[in-house]
């Protein structure tokens, strides 16, 4: 095989015998000793090499969570075995909702530690294939091209259409991957812009640094190493669509320049001499409270009212459980258009009942993920509960009521490792009102709880956390100083 498999423990002995083991079965290795070592071997030239990692959540310094999260930051798709000694299903959720491919605990087998390398392995190189075979995407999808048949998204269609018949600024609010900028080139592809233009910038992903050089454009010779001359991202769209995805990650000082492009219809590149004239359609998106980032002072105040002329809020996929089995299916027949066996598995009963039943906090997104896995390791005609063990076992996790401890194995942990979950004081999460004693638990309690729960059901995303409580941000963090909450650390 080509590549590495990265290797990260802080454990001597665990290095050792994982890289034996691995070294049996023909992987060739990086062993490094902690997180931040990890990340800068990913950052580094051997980066390229590496083709998947096992790695240790438990780590002092940059935990096994850190590194996955700069993993994230980074865009890096590279697949992730966790292994660690804490083997409960909240260790196991945490973990995978930042991303890793599959989990296992030590002490683990060498065969269970390669198989689970060796399906990560074929569901990147498959990807990869897919990625490089498909056709690109039609630069003028309208919304009949939405995959829907949900009452909530009857909303967004009707708003997308009035949207499109105008050139007044839009913002598409909702959760990571709902489809934003899907929704956004419907609007393009229903209006009089369709045939021009449409170009994205995602503003999260760029280094401040070189923000505003990307969306104003800059002269050459203007800073050190413009050594050509750039046009910008607003030149890039004149006559089309400009769509800023993550718009409340801008840096305050870029929000200026904004405000000014907005307003006047024309940028100022970087060292350039005089303005520049644009003619673009304006559609932001965010997935934070941008009114509460205007209230922490994180964002300004006159540009959030000069974006949110047109608000769009595209709801989550779990308050839209019916579009589960239309995309689902949907993913299914396009996967099969590109993998070598070019066949549509069906899906039981049961498995959709599975999906259905998930909270997806990584939405149609992450729903497309599970589905591409699933297709790729099916080795017969019917996807199964099997295909899912993952989703299986925080449906299961949660699902079992009744005010009894909760014993099994835990499928993603592997055979034989038992898990133990209290389960919830009352069916569907409700909060209990009173103490074992039958006393009105105090106010305090209560809201702790509160606190704990929203938390965990909004997967840590701390601004949507605030938003469902009916607080603001900077009051949130305050209680969770005081109740000594860390969000990660408290969930694992």
């Amino acid at each position: 095989m080509t590549g590495s498999i990265l290797i990260v423990d802080d454990d001597p002995v665990q290095r050792r015998l994982i890289e034996a083991a691995l070294g049996k079965f023909g992987h060739s290795t990086i062993v490094v000793d902690s997180g931040e070592a990890a990340v800068a071997v990913l950052d580094g030239p051997r980066g390229q090499d590496v083709t998947a990692l096992v790695l240790d959540l438990v780590m002092p310094g940059l935990s096994g969570i850190g590194v996955l999260e700069a993993m994230r930051e980074r865009a890096m798709s590279i697949p992730v075995v966790v292994q660690t000694a804490q083997g409960g299903i909240d260790t196991a959720v945490l973990a995978m909702r930042h991303g890793a491919f599959d989990f296992v605990v030590k002490p683990t087998s060498p065969e269970r530690l390669n198989a689970a390398l060796v399906k990560a392995l074929k569901v990147e190189e498959l990807g990869g294939k897919i990625r490089r075979a498909a056709p690109k995407p039609s630069l003028t999808p309208t919304f009949r091209d939405l995959v829907t048949n949900s009452k909530a998204m009857e909303r967004v269609i009707q708003l997308g259409q009035k949207a499109s018949a105008s050139n007044i600024p839009i913002i598409i609010e909702g959760e990571s991957g709902v489809g934003k900028e899907l929704v956004a080139r419907a609007i393009q592809g229903t209006g009089d812009r369709r045939s021009k233009p449409f170009v994205t910038v995602n503003c999260g992903a760029i280094p401040e640094n070189l923000v505003e050089s990307i969306l104003f454009g800059h002269e050459k010779g203007s800073f050190t190493g413009a050594t050509e001359r750039h046009i910008g991202k607003f030149v890039e769209a004149h006559g089309g669509t400009l769509f800023l995805d993550e718009i409340g990650d801008l840096p305050l000082e870029v929000q200026v320049k904004l405000l000014r492009a907005v307003q006047m219809g024309e940028v100022d590149p970087v060292g350039g001499r005089s303005a520049v004239k644009v003619d673009i359609r304006l559609i932001s998106a965010t997935h934070r409270n941008l009114l509460q980032l205007v209230r922490d002072g994180k964002f300004r105040e006159d540009l959030f009212y000069r974006l949110n002329v047109f608000p769009i809020f595209v709801p989550p996929l779990r308050e839209r459980r019916e579009d589960i089995p239309l995309l689902a299916r949907h993913f299914l027949v396009r996967f099969a258009e590109s993998t070598p066996h070019g066949r549509v598995p069906g899906i039981s009963d049961e498995a959709m009942r599975l999906l259905e039943a998930y909270d997806w906090p990584g939405n149609i997104r992450q729903l497309e993920n599970a589905m591409f896995r699933a297709s790729v390791l099916c080795d017969g005609d019917m996807l199964g509960e099997d295909e899912f063990p993952q989703i299986r076992a925080q449906v299961h996790g949660i699902a079992e009521e009744g005010g009894r401890d909760v014993t099994g194995t835990d499928p993603v942990a592997g055979a034989g490792v038992t898990q133990t979950k209290a389960a919830p004081q009352m069916p569907g999460g409700a909060l209990r009102v009173l103490d074992e004693r039958g006393n009105m638990r105090s106010l305090a309690d209560v809201e702790l709880e509160m606190i704990r729960m929203a938390i965990e059901h909004y997967n840590g995303q701390m601004s949507e956390v605030a938003r469902r409580l009916g607080i603001g941000r900077s009051t949130l963090y305050r209680k969770l100083k005081e109740y000594g909450i860390e969000p990660e650390i408290d969930r694992m």
